[in-house]
């Protein structure tokens, strides 16, 4: 059976790394000046009420965490963050499925390693691979009991599969669903990510990470000047997107350490989790992507939900990478289903009586 798909609006992908950088940056400028800021004045502070913790990996790094629901909900939706972003790139669904989903199921948010308020590491860990262990130190210390289900955006979505590939007998009983949100389940050679790779820059950066630190200190400017404006342009699809969301995904990513860049930009490029997609077959799966997405684009996401029978593939007419932040309702809203599909008919009736609160607005 093929994946079950939706794909709203039409598909409005980019072509190159010169398109991304440069149209795209371009129209923007122009473009929200002329659209109301449909989020201006939102508070991005809303992780700072909820209830905080560290965890430490074996390997000692600690991983900042926040949380929100019961200690002893019977349901746990874990979320696992991208490339240069922090837990702060789910905000939206922080805010809005809190209020959905109340005292019945526990939200809990953590930092990637070298990202946000997380702990660096060495240069060796910045694997994918070490992602999906990490993701298991969190599940053992927080989510030991109950249904989990697992969200991860972009990097965190390959986190999911690293997860589902090192530890399948999780996978039916305590874990029951998963989402899989602008990501793909091997190298992205087929996107600008690829092209970006090879930038001399880069190559330098790389060989001064592990053998050269100072020098890396010293060419930390030249790094950024290359990763920066692509990731700034790619995040989002549509040229009027709230200056307000651009300008917050534009900290994050400015306050990731270039060490953290560097390191996990390889190990983007030469992943293979597609294993792990094996393990997700008899799982409800979510499978979403924006069709302006040109890092992990819209054939990524087909190629992944192709293989999983019980998949919904969601394609987000005009939304870019970060589609989880540009369409949050349509993101939210897919999220509930999953849970609907995934947990018992107790938590699939509430949510359903719940669900318009998070229904795109007119």
């Amino acid at each position: 059976m093929r994946a079950r798909r939706r794909w709203l609006a039409g598909l409005a992908g980019l072509g190159t790394v010169g398109t991304v950088a440069g149209v795209s940056t371009a129209r923007s400028v122009a473009g929200r000046a002329r659209r109301e800021d449909r989020w201006a004045g939102e508070d991005f502070g809303v992780f700072a009420s909820d209830r905080s913790s560290v965890v430490t990996t074996p390997d000692g790094v600690d991983l900042a965490v926040r949380e929100v629901g019961p200690v002893d909900a019977a349901v746990t939706v874990v979320f696992a963050h991208g490339f240069c972003m922090n837990m702060g790139a789910f905000h939206f669904q922080r805010r809005a499925l809190a209020e959905v989903w109340g005292d019945q199921v526990r939200m809990v948010f953590y930092d990637q390693r070298g990202h946000g308020q997380s702990g660096i590491a060495s240069y060796k860990t910045y694997t994918v691979e070490q992602l999906g262990k990490d993701l298991e130190t969190v599940i053992t210390l927080l989510a030991p009991r109950g249904s989990v289900i697992l969200v991860g955006h972009s990097m965190g979505g390959m986190t999911v599969l690293s997860h589902a590939r090192q530890f399948p007998e999780q996978y039916g009983t305590h874990i029951v669903g998963a989402a899989i949100i602008s990501s793909a389940g091997e190298g992205i050679s087929r996107s600008p990510l690829g092209e970006i790779l090879q930038n001399p820059a880069l190559e330098a950066a790389r060989f001064a990470t592990r053998y050269a630190p100072n020098l890396l200190h010293r060419g930390r400017g030249a790094v950024r000047a290359v990763l920066a404006p692509i990731l700034r342009a790619a995040s989002f699809g549509d040229a009027l997107v709230s200056a307000t969301v651009a300008r917050y995904a534009e900290e994050m990513i400015h306050a990731t350490p270039v060490k953290t860049m560097v390191g996990f930009l390889h190990a983007l490029g030469v992943h293979d989790e597609w294993q792990g997609l094996r393990t997700l077959e008899p799982l409800p799966t979510l499978i979403a992507c924006g069709s302006a997405d040109v890092l992990t684009t819209p054939e990524h996401a087909a190629d992944m939900a192709d293989v999983l029978p019980k998949a919904e593939l969601l394609i987000i007419g005009g939304a870019g990478h970060l589609v989880q932040m540009e369409q949050p309702e349509l993101i939210n809203a897919a999220l509930i289903g999953l849970v609907e599909r995934a947990t018992p008919s107790r938590l699939v009736a509430m949510t359903r009586r719940l669900r318009e609160r998070v229904r795109p607005r007119g």
